[in-house]
């Protein structure tokens, strides 16, 4: 089972370094405190970088009682866990949107959102998810741990791709992404495709 202290330790690992028991590990704590320090930003790059199936979240969102100063009608804070905007819809259409610091602008009265949220439970990431975090996790704490910036850029390497990789094996159980409105070009380039 996957942990923040696990991917961490098995970085070190990776380095030929002492692993570490929790984040405030006494016997170890200078990498201990390296990796509190490093984990937390190393993960949510990560899991922004790519909506891994893993990591999205839907949410309605009701407007906020303020109302834009102008350009939009209505704003409506994120969710507290939210990393990224996948989708911004109403009904199941796209609308036009614009993020502003933790808020969405835009011209509806219920905000229908998918985003890539902050999963912060290791156990339930995709295996290639924890294996990248794991690598990303080693390339961060190379030159600390080690001085070698050889080592460094070797584990950013592997990285690149093994992200490569992963990248497309998640998209591949997603379904295919359709071109606009059906009907739209059903009406312009008539039905018979």
């Amino acid at each position: 089972m996957a942990t923040g202290v696990s991917i961490c330790s098995n970085a070190l690992l990776m380095l030929g370094a002492q692993t570490i028991n929790d984040f405030a590990d006494q016997l170890n704590l200078d990498r201990a405190k390296l990796c509190a320090n490093l984990y937390p930003t190393v993960r949510d790059d990560m899991l922004r970088s790519h909506p891994w199936n893993c990591a999205i979240k839907r949410a309605v969102l009701a407007p906020d009682a303020v109302a834009p100063a102008f350009g939009y009608t209505h704003s409506f804070e994120l969710p507290a866990d939210f990393m990224r905007v996948l989708e911004v819809g109403t009904n199941g259409s796209q609308i036009d949107y614009l993020v502003e610091g933790r808020t969405i602008q835009a011209d509806t009265t219920v905000l229908e959102l998918r985003y890539v949220f902050r999963n912060e439970v290791e156990n339930t990431w995709d295996a290639h998810l924890v294996k990248l975090v794991t690598l990303a996790m080693a390339a961060a704490l190379a030159y600390p741990v080690t001085q070698s910036s050889a080592l460094q850029q070797s584990f950013e390497q592997k990285l690149e791709m093994t992200l490569k990789r992963a990248r497309a094996v998640d998209g591949q159980e997603d379904p295919p992404q359709t071109l606009g409105d059906e009907r739209l070009l059903r009406a312009r380039f008539g039905g018979g495709w």
